[in-house]
């Protein structure tokens, strides 16, 4: 069952209690927070399970040890897929000044993530120039100095291209050429290829390959196997899902779950 949460656009009276600070709740699956925007910077992360955050230029997709960063009044929603154990870090509009101005998936280093979990028991009144206010500070460090994950995918603003996208975030088995779809769409493969390159930076084939690459995340976080994954999305063999996952994250399924404390079922293939 979906939930849809509908936040309230901010109020000329919202405020942080301190520049920086940190909420920390769970999210069940299934879950949608409508889209809103916040007069400071957020860190969205979640210690155990997958979010999504959609803005109107894309979606970035957020597995265990990886955060995104959302910049100060951009407007987003937050989805769920599983069980999410979800902490959010808010820095103000002046301290956001020093990260990056678009959102960015970034990697959760191992201190950056024990120093989230410090920060749960923290008050968000805390004093100024006491010994959580600089752990806040270390923090903030930390989120300069994280690397850029690529679990992005671009969406273009093309109505053409926008149903050809729309198919394939509902189906990213489908395997469909970019001739089969321009037959639809009343454009030209050349057109199509042209445009996909120009509104997302990508081919059409790099496009298809990193939504298959956010929908594998997906399922692998909710306890399918890696053959399973591998089939329903379209993979002639494991082998061949093995070899984009490790070509895209540098690591195979397995050991990229392991090394977020989650556990897979079944990979044959190192």
């Amino acid at each position: 069952m979906k939930t849809t949460i509908e936040p309230a656009h901010y109020e000329p009276g919202d405020f942080l209690e301190r520049p920086i600070i940190l909420r920390a709740f769970d999210m069940e699956a299934g879950v949608r927070v409508a889209p809103h925007r916040h007069r400071w910077g957020q860190l969205a992360y979640a210690s155990q399970g997958i979010i999504i955050v959609s803005t109107e230029d894309g979606r970035w997709m957020v597995p265990p040890e990886r955060a995104v960063w959302i910049p100060p009044d951009v407007a987003h929603a937050v989805n769920t897929t599983a069980k999410a154990k979800f902490r959010s870090v808010h820095i103000s509009a002046e301290h956001s000044r020093s990260l990056p101005s678009d959102c960015q998936v970034l990697v959760v280093s191992p201190l950056l993530r024990e120093l989230i979990f410090r920060a749960e028991s923290i008050s968000r009144d805390y004093a100024p120039n006491s010994s959580d206010s600089r752990l806040m500070s270390v923090i903030l460090d930390q989120i300069r100095e994280a690397d850029q994950a690529p679990l992005y995918l671009p969406m273009p603003m093309d109505k053409r291209l926008s149903r050809i996208t729309d198919i394939l975030l509902d189906e990213p088995a489908n395997n469909q050429t970019l001739k089969d779809f321009s037959e639809k769409s009343g454009a030209s493969e050349r057109t199509l290829a042209r445009l996909f390159k120009k509104e997302t930076g990508l081919t059409f084939g790099k496009w298809r390959q990193q939504r298959r690459l956010l929908a594998a995340l997906e399922l692998l976080a909710q306890g399918n196997s890696v053959t399973t994954v591998a089939l329903d999305l379209g993979y002639e063999s494991v082998s061949a899902f093995i070899a984009m996952f490790k070509l895209a994250l540098g690591t195979t399924p397995t050991r990229y779950f392991e090394a977020t404390n989650t556990k897979l079922k079944g990979e044959a293939v190192d």
